[in-house]
């Protein structure tokens, strides 16, 4: 059977018999590969909101967020040569969870800056409802707050980022039961302090 590939000119089968290690289709398969690899503008272009977001989902403080990202691009751009190309979104989420877990980590000893001002009570209805939302993702935040980093990095992913299973399990480098069993316990805390919230309790 004729190879995938023709050897180039002026190299023959016998040359090539003679050099185990080189493998035209592997080669080529390997640029084609590469060629699908988008560009760290591009990247940065199409993904850097939803990296702000995660990482702000992921328990980053908000003072800290821009700061978080601007390590998560960095990290991006030093290993973007060795992305294999196959789920760009994992391998960025990836990033998003150890940048985060770091931050989250040198916050605890760091001293708490002060929140921003309350906002006037007259307000327009745009605001009213970005008062809303705000106060609906302050309460989703508190609640994150009280998962552990794997459950709440799984929720983050898959609920409010909507990557698949298999994403959210290449991202977090475990099975994809793992990433169910953690789904599954996640999403029951969060559910159980909506209800009590929804019945008076605690918000």
């Amino acid at each position: 059977m004729s190879p995938r590939v023709a050897p180039p000119t002026g190299v023959d089968h016998k040359d090539r018999a003679l050099n185990p290690f080189t493998n035209v289709t592997a080669v080529s398969e390997r640029s084609e590969q590469t060629a699908l690899v988008p560009s760290f503008a591009e990247i940065f272009q199409e993904h850097a909101r939803f990296l702000w977001r995660a990482l702000a989902g992921l328990g980053v403080r908000p003072a800290d967020v821009d700061d978080a990202l601007q390590e998560v691009f960095l990290v991006v751009h030093r290993r973007l040569r060795e992305f294999d190309g196959r789920s760009l979104r994992s391998w960025l989420y990836a990033i998003c969870l150890r940048v985060a877990s770091d931050y989250r980590r040198s916050a605890r000893v760091r001293h708490e800056v002060a929140v921003p001002e309350v906002p006037d009570s007259v307000l327009a209805a745009s605001q009213h409802n970005q008062l809303e939302a705000s106060l609906l993702f302050g309460r989703l935040k508190r609640v994150l707050d009280e998962l552990d980093e794997e459950q709440r990095g799984a929720f983050v992913l898959y609920e409010i980022e909507e990557l698949t299973l298999r994403e959210t399990a290449e991202a977090l480098g475990c099975p994809l039961q793992t990433v169910y069993s953690r789904l599954r316990s996640a999403r029951a805390h969060v559910e159980a302090h909506f209800r009590r919230a929804g019945q008076g309790g605690a918000p």
